[in-house]
């Protein structure tokens, strides 16, 4: 199933079932906003954020210019999630405070950047799992326990060790690939996979893997500039 989507490009990685807040400045993404607000009680109201692999997501400054698209100065990767608006306060400026949380997966077919003031994005929905999976259930255990050794190295908060985790497989990869310090790259491969079991065996290697640094060097195994924003969680 496909549909259409207008697309707003983040140098971060968004989650179903993760918080993200967001100040919107510039006038095309202003627009979309101010469409979403006026859609009719009921409709979805919703945008896919996707982020950025290459480039800067800058609009063009002098009248009548155009944001560039996935295939111009900035390049998108395939994977995103959309962002469902939930609250908006506009601001004296005209520009908007918004708190978004994303809701579903989708691979971006074909961008438009001319069918409105922001890029929109012909896109297909990704399956999510459905029912049980015993594998996926085994592997969260492991999870679990290897992300709160991983919150042990990097926050010293006993409070936040022992905060409770999502029994749900599914909902806890999202919510470990959204707050591990890991890099955009990382989190994208994990938005990428479609099998929960899948996405928690590559988070088991990444959280060991950084915990292994972490022991060594007890510091950020990775440049600041590097890590994603994480969302929050929901």
């Amino acid at each position: 199933m496909t549909a259409r989507l207008p697309v707003f490009p983040l140098a971060t990685v968004l989650f179903p079932g993760l918080v993200l807040p967001l100040h919107i400045f510039e006038e095309r993404y202003r627009a979309l906003v101010r469409h979403l607000v006026d859609l009719p009680e009921g409709a979805p109201r919703e945008f896919g954020v996707v982020a950025i692999q290459a480039g800067w997501e800058v609009a063009p400054a002098g009248p009548g210019a155009r944001p560039t698209s996935g295939v111009g100065d900035v390049t998108l990767h395939e994977v995103g999630c959309t962002a469902e608006l939930r609250q908006v306060t506009e601001l004296a400026d005209g520009g908007f405070d918004i708190v978004t949380v994303g809701r579903r997966r989708f691979r971006i077919d074909e961008v438009d950047e001319s069918a409105a003031p922001y890029l929109t994005a012909q896109v297909e929905w990704l399956p999510e799992p459905a029912g049980p999976d015993e594998v996926a259930d085994l592997l969260a255990a492991r999870v679990i326990a290897v992300f709160r050794q991983y919150l042990g190295l990097v926050r010293s908060d006993p409070e936040e060790i022992s905060e409770q985790l999502p029994d749900d497989p599914t909902v806890l990869s999202h919510l470990v690939a959204a707050t591990a310090a890991l890099t955009v790259d990382d989190r994208q491969r994990l938005l990428a996979i479609d099998d929960t079991a899948a996405r928690l065996r590559a988070e088991l290697r990444l959280l060991n893997r950084e915990a292994a640094l972490l022991r060594q060097v007890r510091a950020v195994p990775v440049p600041l500039s590097e890590l994603a924003s994480p969302p929050t969680p929901n």
